[in-house]
């Protein structure tokens, strides 16, 4: 019965929000905002906890086929906990274009309860390279309340360029290209790229940063390292981590100055635990919940 009531209690909350706004998209534009930094937030810090090197070279990888990694994505405002979306990031091997590739994929949604408040199903898929995580493809496919778009990149590397498809509600898709140098990466492929790159070198403070195609654009992201920490999941584990600030400069999905944190596990397969944004009312945060398969 406490469990009814407090349910009960969350959505009278949202009720009222929804009853205050007079414009009601103004409404759904801030839950839009609040539910795409669930899937954001994962991708971008666990993107921005690594640095690279001018080389792209690695040593080890630290995932294989078969991982599979959860995460629940809560909305927190003081006493507040709502539980309002799942995440899940997965591995396979796969051929493409002759090639030896892992396949990547990450979905996101928002659970059907809440699909009344703003609806949230996206998809991203990336092919990489087995032996030096370089993308080959990359796919995101969303639909955000009324919001639907479709994005593809190839990355040719001969010609040093990415061609992309785009295609925004119901407009007519776009076919473009973009330039780019080695050491470029979608938010996929750059998730499983830099999980591998050794920061043993980094020192507190340090201010590492990353290129990444993010909304068919070349953006300069930044990462700070905070040093080791312990934190404590909704399920009472404890995990010894260590800890990142994030600082996105203008132009990505975030506002300039704006800064999420991530404890991301200390040993060899570097899982994110905690992924924590703020946003204009609270904060939300991405938490692990189950992992399978981990290479070690």
């Amino acid at each position: 019965m406490m469990i009814l009531r407090t349910i009960d209690k969350i959505f009278r909350i949202f009720t009222f929000f929804y009853e205050t706004f007079e414009d009601k998209s103004t409404y759904n534009f801030v839950m839009k905002g609040l539910k795409d930094k669930f899937f954001f937030a994962i991708l971008f810090a666990w993107v921005l906890h690594f640095g690279v090197n001018a080389q792209c070279q690695i040593d080890s990888k630290a995932f294989a086929p078969g991982e599979v990694i959860k995460y629940h994505a809560y909305y927190n405002w003081g006493f507040i906990w709502i539980n309002a979306g799942e995440v899940e990031f997965k591995v396979t091997s796969k051929k493409y274009e002759g090639r030896d590739v892992y396949h990547l994929y990450g979905w996101g949604t928002s659970f059907k309860s809440y699909d009344w408040i703003f609806k949230v199903r996206q998809k991203y898929q990336s092919y990489i390279d087995a032996e030096t995580l370089l993308p080959l493809w990359y796919e995101r496919d969303v639909v955000e309340g009324t919001y639907t778009a479709f994005e593809e990149y190839k990355f040719d590397y001969a010609n040093s360029q990415i061609r992309t498809y785009i295609q925004v509600k119901q407009n007519p898709a776009v076919t473009n290209s973009l330039p780019f140098s080695p050491c470029r990466f979608d938010v996929m492929s750059a998730i499983y790229y830099f999980r591998s790159v050794d920061f043993s070198k980094y020192r507190v403070g340090d201010r590492i940063p990353i290129d990444i195609v993010v909304d068919r654009e070349m953006h300069r992201l930044y990462m700070r390292y905070l040093g080791k920490d312990e934190v404590e999941t909704r399920d009472r584990k404890k995990h010894k981590c260590l800890k990142f600030a994030i600082q996105l400069v203008e132009g990505t999905i975030f506002k300039a100055g704006e800064e999420a944190v991530v404890w991301v596990t200390d040993d060899k397969n570097r899982v994110p635990v905690i992924v924590e944004a703020p946003i204009l009312v609270g904060t939300v945060k991405a938490i692990l919940a189950d992992t399978k398969g981990l290479k070690h």
